[in-house]
């Protein structure tokens, strides 16, 4: 049995195994799937053709590329897909063979056709499986990913953030705290890590085992376990496509161009030479068409397009939301022992002049920006235990009269340690006459700052921030069904406080409710799980 770890990306996913001959991580490369460029490791780039909806028959990374069916409009082409799963899409995807599609289906047949090759044998079971998630993402796209594995050949299937994963993958020594930028296609996730904490008398560290066995991470041979602890982080819906399709409408406005994905490769092409080169130029021919386009862009008016879209404002707002929670956990700028880079975006030299005004170019590394989160993970196989915090707010819908529209009451905050040792206590009273039951609707809230949301600009999937203090909300069990928290016999009445709510997070990241009738003195739901957060 192997353990593997994937870094599913939103431009290119990553594989990684234990070889337990070497005692260390090794990336996978998988033929027809994965492509190494100079200087990169084996990459898979993160696509999906549907040759047939109704069979499930697809088609999956570099053969795509290979194939050229990454370069036309065909509607069986998807790219980007992973920013679309677990969002509430301004927009709709086409049907094909008769079939609905959703990016959930798309992400399922693209992480079932990687975890299919990488299995040992069809009788054979992969002993652990790491995933790796943005900071930012939502409680729908974690489990969304949990369930994806459920019925693979997989045993234990764990889940943890990139960039805690990147702090562990580059192998810092023990002690040190480490803010690590995540910067890749379609996220940007700061994370400030400490390696091996001792952990406080009574505190349990946290390990991510969701699914299959009782085994506990640190207990191999009886070593102690060592520690990762999460003290900080930040993220942005912000990447590398974001910065692609402004290359794009930026020829589109110079040069009339056609917005299509061609253009929009041709784009990325020069954002990666412009990583190595102060001018660049991609020219295409086809002689079939007779299409032609010839683009060239120097650094300089690259960066002035980043500008121009607030780029470094957004980059500025994060490392402040983070330096700040730094601080309530005593942290300032100069305890940070070194500043890892990782993801494709962390190349731009803009970028890397950017972190420069918060570091010294001394503390900053770069060397493993493609393979860190996908090596990392695999130390929780390994022995090292998380200890982290919630990174969103959880809250409960009320109806706003000032306002006349529904609004959340948070019940718990963002940044709270999990599991929870004293849980939160909310009393909640009947609001007509003879009223039977309590319905409750519990939300995922977003960060307060940052906010964006997912919708589709023609045929292409992209973000924008919230503006105006909205804060983006994920329902958690608003379906029949899973509204109604508490029986009332007999039934309630205005004018009094009716039952007693106690929310707790369990080490699971579980949400869970326990229920007191204040009238009849008895407890009508114990410690139930209302909402799974993982």
């Amino acid at each position: 049995m192997t353990n593997y770890a994937i870094d599913f990306g939103t431009s290119n996913t990553v594989i990684t195994r234990w070889n337990a001959a070497t005692g260390e991580a090794e990336t996978v490369s998988l033929p027809g799937l994965s492509i190494q460029l100079a200087q990169n490791p084996p990459l898979i780039p993160s696509l999906v053709y549907v040759e047939d909806a109704q069979q499930g028959q697809v088609i999956v990374g570099q053969t795509i590329r290979d194939r050229g069916l990454d370069l036309t409009t065909d509607l069986r082409f998807f790219s980007g897909f992973k920013r679309g799963i677990g969002s509430q899409i301004q927009g709709f995807l086409p049907e094909l063979d008769q079939q609905p599609i959703s990016f959930e289906q798309i992400g399922q047949w693209f992480l079932s056709q990687i975890i299919a090759k990488v299995s040992p044998s069809p009788t054979d079971t992969i002993e652990s499986l790491i995933l790796t998630v943005p900071v930012d993402s939502f409680e729908a796209y974690r489990h969304w990913l949990t369930g994806v594995c459920q019925a693979l050949p997989v045993e234990q299937l764990r889940i943890l953030d990139e960039p805690t994963a990147a702090a562990l993958g580059y192998g810092v020594a023990e002690g040190e705290t480490l803010l690590v930028v995540d910067f890749g296609g379609g996220t940007l996730d700061l994370s400030l890590v400490q390696l091996n904490q001792e952990v406080q008398p009574g505190k349990q560290p946290l390990g991510f085992i969701l699914k299959w066995g009782e085994k506990v991470l640190g207990e191999r041979s009886g070593q102690k376990p060592q520690i990762a602890r999460v003290l900080a982080k930040a993220g942005q819906n912000l990447g590398g496509s974001d910065i692609d399709n402004w290359l794009v409408d930026y020829f589109v406005k110079t040069q009339g161009i056609t917005r299509s994905p061609l253009t929009t490769r041709l784009a990325e092409r020069l954002k990666i030479k412009l990583s190595t080169e102060s001018t660049a130029t991609e020219v295409y021919f086809n002689d079939e068409t007779l299409e032609s386009y010839e683009l060239s862009l120097d650094r300089q008016t690259f960066e002035t397009i980043l500008t121009d879209h607030q780029f470094f404002d957004n980059l500025n707002e994060r490392m402040t939301q983070l330096l700040q929670q730094a601080r309530r956990s005593g942290i300032e700028v100069a305890d940070i022992d070194a500043v890892l880079l990782v993801g494709g975006t962390v190349k731009i030299p803009a970028v890397q002049e950017w972190v420069k005004q918060y570091f010294n170019a001394e503390k900053i590394r770069s060397r493993k920006p493609f393979e860190a989160i996908a090596q990392g993970a695999l130390q929780l196989a390994q022995g090292i235990e998380v200890q982290d915090f919630l990174y969103h707010s959880y809250g409960i819908r009320y109806w706003d009269r000032r306002n006349k529209c529904h609004n959340w009451h948070p019940i718990i905050k963002a940044g709270q340690p999990y599991p929870m040792s004293n849980p939160v206590e909310l009393v909640v009273g009947a609001s007509v006459d003879n009223q039977p039951s309590i319905e409750l609707i519990v939300g995922e809230l977003g960060a307060e700052t940052g906010a964006t949301e997912v919708y589709f600009e023609g045929d292409r999937l992209v973000t924008r921030q919230l503006g105006g203090g909205k804060t983006a909300v994920q329902p958690l069990n608003d379906r029949d069904g899973a509204r109604t928290i508490a029986q009332l016999t007999p039934p309630g009445n205005p004018g009094r406080d009716r039952i007693k709510l106690k929310f707790s997070v369990d080490r699971d990241r579980a949400l869970r409710l326990t229920v007191d009738d204040l009238l009849t003195e008895q407890t009508v739901l114990q410690n139930q799980i209302v909402a799974q957060l993982s």
